[in-house]
């Protein structure tokens, strides 16, 4: 059976994905789609909209086979480590290619956007030390740097536009994969519809993003556009969320519990938290003493140099308590964390379990890995915050098996 690899948060999951993982299956002409999917919480440095149980189950009634939770290490982490820990995870699940979406649609460019930085990568870092040292944040100093190696490239050669953010990813997906030597076929699907940021509906698809979902459910926006948006099985699942008595994950419900974490600890241990740099942690530490709110904390400690993203990552491993040296620690992927799959997933599985690359874990209490207790043990904090009484549901909740 041949397979293909997506990477995906679905926060929520919404028609522009459906899209993706049909056009997934389509041009690849994969047997079964097996999707990486963050945990509870998410790249930009976010508690999900939902968790991870609930949006695994939408994504297997709208076209995946397989879901996999990326671990927390790599879910929470910088673009290249977040494409270096699913592009690994989707190569040892035996994925013959990988599908992503990006604003260029173009495979080419990024095959070349990967050829130019790996062929002048010192000079490319150079100049994103260079960058840094002037005051430029890190995404901001990466986007320069290939902005001036693309000036110096022949004008026949079309360069992926890394200034956009899923062409980001994308080109971090290619590159991984080729320092992994893994074999995968990439592909890219153009974006439909409307933009990563926007919060209104496309005119001709109808498409929104998940931006902009958020904000309509929240009743920020026109809440009636919402339900063309979205496929069944997630509009299912806003309801039974809601029926379940759940508020919709954001930091200002984490405030009360990260404000504690903050001050208990002060600034001396802030500063093991990973990706805590530069003394930030007096600022961080000042700014929960006096802000009343999440976004009132943001304002204060947000600067030029670190961006809101950045800052929110630091913010989510304070809570998930990720240290510096568990980051160290944790590198590569250590398993295979198993949310659910359909029947057709079932039968790749029972095909390639003794040919996997890495340990198939349907049950949490089957390891007692670092790694493992990591994800848990955020899942148990995602709990506390939403509300629901339901620490420890990892090592009780099994994987997800839709019907024949």
């Amino acid at each position: 059976m041949k397979a293909a690899g997506v990477i995906v948060e679905y926060n929520p999951l919404h028609n522009g994905h459906v899209h993706h993982l049909r056009e997934t299956r389509r041009v690849t002409d994969a047997d079964v789609v097996i999707a990486v999917m963050s945990g509870n919480f998410l790249q930009r440095g976010e508690p999900a909209f939902m968790d991870k149980w609930t949006r695994a189950d939408a994504a297997l009634r709208s076209g995946a086979d397989i879901v996999l939770e990326l671990p927390y290490r790599f879910a929470t982490a910088q673009a290249s480590d977040f494409a270096a820990g699913a592009v690994a995870i989707l190569a040892a699940a035996g994925c013959d290619a990988f599908c992503f979406g990006s604003e260029d649609g173009d495979i080419g460019a990024f095959d070349a956007a990967a050829g130019l930085i790996g062929s002048k990568r010192v000079q490319y870092d150079e100049e994103v030390r260079r960058l840094v040292r002037t005051g430029s944040s890190y995404p901001a100093a990466l986007s320069g740097a290939y902005s001036a190696l693309a000036e110096g490239a022949p004008d026949d050669i079309a360069f992926a536009d890394l200034t956009r953010p899923n062409n980001i990813l994308g080109f971090h997906y290619i590159e991984a994969a080729r320092k992994l030597g893994a074999g995968m076929t990439p592909y890219t699907i153009g974006r439909t519809g409307t933009g990563h940021h926007d919060t209104g509906p496309d005119a001709q698809t109808g498409i929104m993003s998940a931006t902009g979902i958020r904000r309509a459910v929240l009743g920020k926006d026109n809440p009636d556009a919402v339900a063309a948006a979205i496929p069944p099985a997630t509009d299912k699942a806003f309801k039974d969320w809601r029926k379940a008595g759940h508020p919709f994950g954001s930091w200002e419900l984490f405030w009360p519990l990260l404000r504690f974490e903050i001050i208990r600890e002060g600034p001396g241990n802030l500063a093991g938290i990973a990706e805590m740099a530069e003394g930030i942690e007096h600022r961080i530490y000042r700014a929960a003493r006096e802000a009343m709110s999440f976004s009132s904390f943001m304002e204060s400690v947000k600067t030029k140099r670190y961006t809101w993203t950045r800052i929110q990552r630091v913010l989510t491993h304070i809570l998930c308590r990720m240290t510096w040296s568990d980051y160290h620690e944790y590198r590569e992927p250590r398993y295979l964390r198993l949310l659910g799959m359909t029947p057709a997933g079932r039968q790749y599985l029972g095909v390639r379990k003794k040919s996997l690359g890495l340990p198939l874990l349907a049950r949490a209490a089957s390891s007692d890995d670092p790694m493992l207790e990591a994800d848990i043990r955020a899942a148990d904090i995602y709990w506390l915050g939403i509300g629901g009484n339901r620490p420890g549901s990892d090592y009780r909740t099994p994987p997800i098996l839709l019907p024949d």
